[in-house]
Parts: structure tokens; C-alpha cells; sequence
């Protein structure tokens, strides 16, 4: 509809390539954390909860290994003779020749001729079960904290990704997929949601854990805690290795999630077009093709990142198949007690687990890091030019006369591709403007500069003798209404829709301007009236009335000037000519600017403005450019002649 405007379409849609990488990891990773720097006093609470939770954990085996050393010195000091200490003991089972034995019997505390000590046995099981469940209570805490800061730190992003939509201007709308914008601001933020609520949290404990854990192996046998640590620097390679590789296949996946998107939307609101012009195949099969690539980058992301947890168990495994035979030995020889050996092989799994979990939680980190980047891009993205610290002066008075001057104004979408040179125009209150021209010549374009949706490049707009620029944006739309061709109307009722024009209008207010824009008639045919619903498309409408209601609600706005896009397009000829009847009304005494392609809409138009490839090449009134013979007088005879041509 924008007379040269670069395409928002599907641009770049399909293109994607899938080696394309995550472009700066750790420029993302510290935006992240930098964003959860007001939660930094309960981050250092969840801390202290997550490192007393780790510390009790972690010293349930070792209490554990106690209960096993005392129900196993019972064992033992059961099948020995009563009234023996255990030093003779053990010189016995020497004196036999079993020394490998009574060096075993060293390393343990007996009585012989006494069993279990079942007292002493239910006070460690009782401190191990008191550890274990104060362990709990505070990780739940722990998880409390870490949910309640991660869900604020993203209702902020939430909420600041909103606000940006309100400050980007059309040009970033224009040249980006609008599947892709709606991607980034739903399907990335809850991603990421996820990966914090998941992941930071996991992350925290597993490190905790790890050093935790690593204490008390060192604690307990420093030669196997140094064989158990081997496993940290190929637990890191490996990790490292394949995520370096799945990195990319994420990034790529979350771009082709954006495109595929945009191509769903896209498909979704021209669904008629794609039906009437026979595209339905041609739409699957793209659709099938893009659906295709994302497959391909999703499955190598998850089969990549997959492949980290299954490497870290057999790294596991082989850890304590190494643990078991070294701490044997030892228990053998009496270096170790059996209690000591069954800790330090459960420290060995949760030495080995956190380390799984982090190399686990990789492709869901990797994942969240892709779509934060993705969104920081979008917050990133230029905003409008702020408006100017603005004088008493320069501020637009609330009664304005809607006088519109355009003085030598440039305007170019591309740099390299002129559109609008040194244009001037003058509309003054009670005038109406008509903007003609074949598609392309910038007609809408201007509709664009006047409601400062694009900045001009030279030149200036005033606004009863105010340069824009010296007023917000907020003032300047604040004088026009509008009525386009692409009628826009959201779920509710007809009431809220027309009521949409100006906040607080009585339904006074709304009847009058419906029976002005001749709504009132067919609302009335209806069931519920004004008080009908319309669905997010008003299909439960049809198009001519879709516009009739656009219309009405720039009758109850009642501004000063009034931009009309092609408003009459989609009614039919008895009800355009009510409409102009009523445009009459509605225009008197306000500066309009109309933009036709059909001509005989605009006849009665003080000036018409005739534009081609950007240029004025024509003004005058109807009769005056018809009485010229040029360009108008070619463009209003193809429309009569091509008319003729097809009633013929």
C-alpha cells in the first residue's frame, strides 16, 4: 500500500543459514546476569540456603558410613571371643597367618564377644534423618527465593520489551517479518524464562555441591579424592567440546522458529488471498520447507546437547568402578574403614551428579542463552528520535486551526533510492486535499511524513506555523484522524469499537456518529446491536461494514484534519455516495487530505495534487487539470474508458 516502501513481507525469510552461531556468548551471559542485579540481596540469601542445604547434604554419607561401621564392628565383634581385647585379637588371627585379615580388624573399632550397639546406630540413623530433612527445608527455600527472582527479573524484560514496542518506529515494523517480531517477544522470553527458573537455580546448587562434596572427600582419603578429580578436567572437555557445536544449532534453531512464524502469520491473514489465487500448494511446500530446516537445526541442537549427559555417566561409572577397587584395597589393608569406603563412594556419585546435571542442563542453557540474544537484538533495535526538550512556545495549543505546510521536504526508505524531492504543499482549514498518482508515486508515503511515522530527510512540516519538530509526536497526532483503506478493528463490542475514537464518549456520542457514518442501520439489523461482539477479525461482518465503522469512529474523534486512505474502497457505489454526503459534513471547516485511485471520488476537492515517482507534476482543481489535457487528464480518462471497457 506504501508507495515505495522496502517490503516487511517475509524478508529474509528461508535464508537462514544453519551454521549460523550464537554471535556473542558471553556479551549475552553478562546482560543476563547484569539483569538480576536488583535481586542481588535474596540472591545472596538464596546462597547462604543453598550452602547450609549442601552442607547437610552433604554430610548425610559420612554419617551414614558410621551406621555402617558400627552394624559392621558389631558383625565382626560378635564371631570373636568374649573376654579378649582387641589388640589380642588381632595378634591371634597374626599368629594363624592371617595377616591380611587382622590388618583389615586394624582399621576398625570392636569389642569382641559384643554385636550391634543398636542405641548408638538409631542416634546416627536419627542425626542422619534430622541432616537429610533440614537439607530439604532448605532447598525448598532456596527454590522459593530463586523462583520468586526469576520470575520478577523476566516480568521486567516482559514488561521493557512492551514499552519498546511503543518506541520502535514503522520503518523497524516495515522491515521485519512481523512472525518473527512476535517470536522474539513470546517464544524467546518464555525460553529463557524457563532456563533461568530452571537453570540458574540447578546451576547454583551443583556447584555448591561440587565443592561441598569435594571437602569431604579430601576429608575422608585424600588419594581417592585426587583419582575422583581427574574426572573434572575430562568432565569440562568433553562438555565444552560438544557444546561449542550444539551452540550453533541453537541459534539457528530459534531463527528458523522466528521465520517459520512469520510465514504462519503471514499465511494466516491472507488466507483468503492464498485460497482465490490458487497458492495453497505453493504455500505448503513452503511452509514444508521451512518446517524441514527447523527440524534439521533442532534435531542436531538436541541430539548434540543430548550426547553431554550419557558422556558424563560413563565418565561416572568409570569413576567408581576406579573408587571401588582402590577403596577395597584399602579397606583390606585397613587403611579405611568399610563405613568410610560406602561414603566415599556416595560422594563420588554427587561429586559425578552435579557435574551430569550442569553437562544435563547444557542444551537447555545453550537454548535460553540463543533466544536472550535474540531479545536483547530487539531491545537494542533504534528507537524513534526522542522528541525535544520542548519551550512554552513550540507547544502546540489544544484548539488548532489544522493549517499544514510541507516546504521543500526530501524523503528516501533507502539512502540510495530517492522517493520525495523538494515537495511543497499548503492545506488550509476547510480545505480538501486530494493526493493522486498510479501506485508507487508516494502517495501514502506523505500520509506517513504527516503523521510523523518516518522523519523527513530535508525540508519541513508545520503545523499552524509550528515546525514538527519542535512538537511531540504525541501533539501532532494528536490533530489528525484517520480512515484507511485496511480497516482495523479489535475484539469487542460495536460500542468499544467506535468508542475507541475518543476515551470517555457517552453512548450519545457513539449513536450520533454512527448515524453520521450511516452505521446505525445495519447495527440495528443485528441480533445484539451495538452490543454485538466482534472476533479478533470481525469476520462476523463484512468488509463494506468494517469500514463504515472506521469511519464512524473518526466521526466521533472529530479532529482537526483528517487523513482519508482510500476510505470509501470497500463499500458498495449507494453507500460511497451516502458516505461522501457524509465526508461532506464531517469535512467542513477541517483541513482534509485525501488520498484516491478512484477519481470520481475526489472531483469536488479544492486541489488536487497529482504525484508521480515522487515528483508533483500537477495541482489544480478538477476542472483545471481536466482542462490542461496532461497527466490527470490521461489518468482520469484510462479509469472512465477501462470502466466503459468492462461494462461493455
Amino acid at each position: 500500500m506504501m508507495g515505495g516502501r522496502p517490503g516487511g513481507g517475509r524478508r529474509g525469510m528461508g535464508t537462514t543459514a544453519p551454521g549460523e552461531r550464537t554471535k556473542d556468548l558471553r556479551g549475552t551471559l553478562r546482560r543476563l546476569l547484569a539483569r538480576l542485579r536488583p535481586e542481588r540481596f535474596r540472591l545472596v540469601v538464596a546462597l547462604a540456603l543453598g550452602v547450609t542445604s549442601v552442607a547437610f547434604t552433604v554430610s548425610g554419607p559420612k554419617i551414614l558410613g558410621n551406621a555402617t561401621n558400627v552394624l559392621f564392628d558389631g558383625v565382626v565383634g560378635r564371631r570373636l571371643a568374649h573376654g579378649i581385647t582387641k589388640a589380642q585379637a588381632i595378634a591371634e588371627l597374626r599368629a594363624r597367618g592371617q595377616g591380611q585379615l587382622a590388618d583389615m580388624l586394624s582399621g576398625m573399632s570392636f569389642t569382641p564377644g559384643h554385636g550391634v550397639d543398636l542405641s548408638r546406630l538409631g542416634l546416627i540413623l536419627g542425626l542422619a534423618a534430622g541432616v537429610y530433612l533440614l537439607g530439604a527445608l532448605f532447598s525448598y527455600g532456596q527454590g522459593y527465593l530463586m523462583a520468586g527472582i526469576t520470575q520478577r527479573t523476566m516480568s521486567g524484560l516482559r514488561r521493557e520489551v512492551e514499552e519498546k514496542l511503543a518506541r520502535l518506529p514503522l520503518r523497524y515494523f516495515d522491515s521485519h517479518p512481523h512472525g518473527d517480531t512476535l517470536s522474539r517477544v513470546t517464544n524467546d522470553i518464555d525460553n529463557l524464562t524457563t532456563t533461568l527458573q530452571q537453570g540458574l537455580s540447578q546451576l547454583l546448587t551443583s556447584v555448591l555441591t561440587v565443592v561441598g562434596v569435594m571437602g569431604m572427600m579430601f576429608w575422608i582419603s585424600p588419594i581417592l579424592a585426587v583419582v575422583s578429580v581427574v574426572v573434572i578436567p575430562c568432565a569440562i572437555l568433553v562438555t565444552f567440546f560438544i557444546a561449542r557445536r550444539s551452540q550453533v544449532q541453537f541459534a539457528a534453531q530459534w531463527k528458523q522458529t522466528g521465520s517459520l512464524n512469520g510465514l504462519v502469520e503471514e499465511t494466516h491473514t491472507g488466507h483468503v488471498l492464498v485460497q482465490i489465487f490458487g497458492r495453497r500448494a505453493a504455500t505448503i511446500e513452503e511452509f514444508g520447507g521451512q518446517n524441514r530446516r527447523l527440524l534439521d537445526a533442532s534435531f542436531r541442537a538436541q541430539f548434540l546437547s543430548g550426547i553431554i549427559q550419557p558422556a558424563m555417566q560413563f565418565l561416572a561409572n568409570v569413576n567408581y568402578v576406579v573408587i571401588a577397587v582402590f577403596g577395597g584395597y584399602r579397606v583390606a589393608s585397613g587403611a579405611m574403614s568399610l563405613g568410610d569406603v560406602q561414603a566415599f563412594i556416595q560422594y563420588s556419585r554427587q561429586f559425578t551428579m552435579p557435574i551430569t546435571q550442569i553437562a544435563s542442563q547444557m542444551n537447555l542453557l545453550q537454548s535460553g542463552l540463543a533466544s536472550a540474544e535474540r531479545v536483547f537484538e530487539f531491545v537494542d533495535a533504534s528507537e524513534e528520535t526522542p522528541d525535544r526538550e520542548l519551550s512554552s512556545v513550540a507547544v502546540l495549543s489544544p484548539a488548532t486551526d489544522g493549517r499544514v505546510q510541507l516546504e521543500h521536504v526530501s524523503f528516501r526508505y533507502e539512502p540510495d533510492k530517492p522517493l520525495i524531492e523538494d515537495f511543497t504543499l499548503e492545506a488550509s482549514p476547510g480545505q480538501t486535499v486530494a493526493i493522486v498518482g498510479p501506485t508507487g508515486a508516494g502517495k501514502t508515503t506523505i500520509v506517513n511524513l504527516l503523521v510523523r511515522f518516518y522523519e523527513i530527510d530535508a525540508g519541513r512540516i508545520l503545523l499552524d506555523g509550528k515546525d514538527y519538530r519542535d512538537l511531540t509526536r504525541d501533539e501532532v497526532r494528536s490533530a489528525y484522524g484517520m480512515v484507511l483503506q485496511d480497516t482495523w478493528l479489535f475484539a469487542g463490542t460495536i460500542w468499544d469499537n467506535i468508542g475507541y475514537g475518543r476515551a470517555g464518549a457517552t453512548h450519545e456520542e457513539i449513536l450520533e456518529a454512527a448515524k453520521a457514518a450511516y452505521v446505525d442501520h445495519f447495527v440495528r439489523t443485528l441480533p445484539d446491536g451495538y452490543d454485538t461482539v466482534l472476533d479478533d477479525d470481525a469476520s462476523n461482518i463484512s468488509q463494506g461494514q468494517k469500514q463504515l465503522l472506521t469511519i464512524a469512529r473518526a466521526f466521533l474523534a472529530s479532529p482537526e484534519i483528517l487523513i482519508l486512505d482510500e476510505a470509501t474502497s470497500n463499500v458498495d457505489t449507494r453507500t460511497e455516495v451516502l458516505i461522501q454526503q457524509a465526508m461532506i459534513r464531517l469535512r467542513h471547516g477541517r483541513t482534509s487530505f485525501v488520498i484516491a485511485h478512484r477519481l470520481s471520488t475526489i472531483r469536488d476537492a479544492d486541489t488536487i495534487i497529482v504525484m508521480d515517482a515522487g515528483h508533483i507534476v500537477e495541482q489544480g482543481s478538477h476542472a483545471q487539470l481536466l482542462a490542461r489535457g496532461g497527466f490527470y487528464h490521461s489518468l482520469y480518462h484510462s479509469q472512465f474508458t477501462e470502466a466503459d471497457g468492462v461494462a461493455g
